[in-house]
């Protein structure tokens, strides 16, 4: 089964935003990327910081295999597959719920 692992918010200032949440919420940054941040004890959903992208969350899977299988469990309890420009790379798959809001499975084993 996926799991909430990041909530992407659409932000104007990244430094000004991480700088508030991380103070609102007692998370710290990502050793590899300051832009997500997350619980100090490792514990709960991170939080993606993104002057380019919507609001949105990332769901996780631990496999290719339960990625796919969770894709599927989604769109047969009312998810839409959304036509997206995928990279080459792409760990992630974009689907849309019933009201219409985006979110990814994402696939943590791909990189």
């Amino acid at each position: 089964m996926v799991t909430l692992g990041t909530v992407v918010m659409h932000v104007a200032d990244t430094g000004r935003a991480a700088r508030f949440w991380a103070q609102a919420l007692g998370y710290v940054p990502r050793e590899h990327n300051p832009l997500i941040l997350e619980p100090k004890d490792g514990n709960g959903p991170g939080l993606a910081l993104d002057e380019s992208d919507r609001m949105h969350l990332d769901l996780y899977a631990d496999s290719a295999q339960e990625q796919q299988a969770e894709v599927e469990r989604l769109i047969s309890v009312g998810a839409q597959r959304v036509d997206w420009a995928y990279p080459d790379d792409a760990d992630f798959v974009v689907l849309a719920d019933t009201e219409g809001n985006l979110f990814c499975v994402v696939d943590t084993s791909h990189g």
